[in-house]
């Protein structure tokens, strides 16, 4: 869809919901196509919305003893290389400089599709002995990856987000770390943006190039799909041994450290839009919305008291973000620009409202009006918005729950996936097993592992006995 500077319309879910999606991202202003495929122009609110996504996530890091850093765009093909699951994963997708004007690089450069290669190389600076250990890094940053299928925040050429990367001395101290993230991103998917999804370990052909485990989380869009959301790594030694990243324990013998990574990105926008927006727009997440507040003022230009009530109104909310409409706009104009927007609440003020010392307030997530007391009007919002929260999550949440079908049959699983559900099947196929399952069903992948160990099934695929209880579903 082109860009325009006229006002863009939103496409209605149940016509065409690709484009609904792109449609709520250019009428919210979100952002805006740049010329180069998959890549986006973030504009003022969706930034607004990522860095409140940043600072949540940051400040979540920080108490676990996440130390922030920045490294290099560039890795040499010689050091990507060597650690031959890696190289293997991302080498179709990565973006190469192999001139510099028109001298040939003699070590061609690798525009970072995820960052384990420099960390490990800071790690090997970094670290000597137990006692340096465990060091938590974690940086802000753009990685690139070619991808073939792009949609703006979802999937692009240009990935923003955040990469941690942590080594420990014990094998026990890591696995718990890479858990302790994970579960810090579940928590912040609930708590912050009213997300719910399925949560736990990716199967064998899922996992992340080069990892021993990988943890997921996986969103459950309006149109039936999953999204991969925050992945945790627990990688091993494998990058300690290919960069050669040593420390000396308490007996004075080295030692490979333990490694993990973790990652969360934009993503986290588009999820906000799959699962919360509706045919009126973006509906936001309270702790994430630009505007929390938005204080409309109606025939401010003939009334000058309306100016100052509005003005009043936005120091006693001063905890929340507010903005203040002192436009000559109609009201629908006003009201509909908040409703594009996703602000939660919208409080409007004209003569008649100032007259009964009222206001009326407008909800978001319900589209429902009501008149408050100004003087009753902070304790409502504080209230309000804690219920807001819980709507939004339970709405989805229901969703979510209403999807899941468990089979045992191949059969079973073919009508459930056509019937755009998650199936909750039994396991016990390779990861050859799992490609041919790709193949024979158009794209449909194992999400995450509900359940492993004693299953006392058969495995619907491969007829063999399961060994896991595994959530399926077709995703982006």
């Amino acid at each position: 869809m082109a860009n325009s500077n006229s006002p863009t319309k939103i496409v209605k879910r149940n016509e065409n919901f690709a484009e609904w999606y792109t449609s709520v991202i250019l009428a919210a202003k979100l952002a805006s196509y740049a010329s180069v495929k998959g890549c986006i122009n973030y504009l003022p609110k969706g930034w607004a919305i990522w860095e409140h996504i940043k600072d949540a996530i940051d400040s979540a890091f920080k108490k676990t003893g996440v130390l922030n850093v920045q490294l290099p765009l560039f890795i040499k093909t010689s050091d990507f290389t060597k650690e031959k699951d890696h190289i293997a994963g991302f080498a179709p997708e990565s973006f190469l400089v192999e001139h510099i004007g028109e001298k040939k690089v003699e070590d061609t450069l690798i525009i970072r599709p995820t960052s384990e290669v420099l960390f490990s190389q800071v790690f090997k600076d970094e670290i000597h002995s137990y006692n340096d250990l465990p060091l938590k890094y974690n940086q802000w940053c753009s990685v690139y990856r070619a991808e073939k299928t792009t949609k703006p925040f979802l999937r692009g050429s240009e990935i923003i987000w955040q990469e941690l990367h942590a080594m420990f001395a014990s094998e026990d101290e890591a696995v718990k770390y890479t858990l302790q993230i994970h579960e810090l991103y579940n928590d912040f998917l609930k708590d912050v943006l009213c997300l719910p999804f399925l949560s736990g370990k990716k199967t064998e052909g899922e996992k992340f190039a080069g990892a021993v485990t990988t943890y997921t989380r996986e969103v459950w869009s309006q149109d039936c799909q999953t999204i991969q959301t925050g992945t945790s790594h627990y990688l091993g030694t494998n990058f300690s041994k290919m960069y050669d990243v040593q420390f000396q324990n308490k007996n004075n013998k080295l030692e490979l450290p333990y490694y993990m990574s973790a990652g969360m990105t934009t993503r986290t926008i588009g999820d906000i839009i799959m699962v919360h927006a509706d045919d009126n727009g973006l509906v936001l997440p309270f702790k994430v919305a630009p505007t929390q507040i938005a204080i409309l003022l109606l025939f401010c230009e003939q009334d000058k008291n309306i100016i100052k009530a509005g003005q009043d109104l936005a120091k006693k909310l001063d905890a929340f973000r507010t903005y203040i409409d002192t436009t000559n706009n109609s009201f629908g104009y006003k009201i509909n620009e908040q409703e594009v927007s996703g602000t939660p609440f919208s409080i409007i003020i004209g003569p008649k409202d100032l007259a009964n010392n009222s206001c009326m307030v407008y909800r978001r997530d319900l589209k429902t009006k009501s008149t408050i007391k100004l003087t009753e009007l902070v304790e409502t919002i504080t209230k309000m918005h804690s219920e807001y929260d819980k709507n939004l999550y339970n709405k989805a949440l229901e969703h979510l729950n209403s999807s899941i079908v468990e089979v045992s049959t191949f059969e079973e699983f073919v009508k459930a996936i056509n019937d755009k559900k998650i199936v909750l099947a039994p396991w016990g196929g390779t990861v050859e097993d799992e490609a041919k399952l790709k193949e024979q069903t158009s794209g449909v992948t194992p999400r995450c592992v509900f359940k492993e160990g004693k299953i006392n099934k058969n495995c619907f695929f491969t007829k063999k006995p399961a060994k896991q209880l595994v959530y399926f579903a077709r995703s982006y």
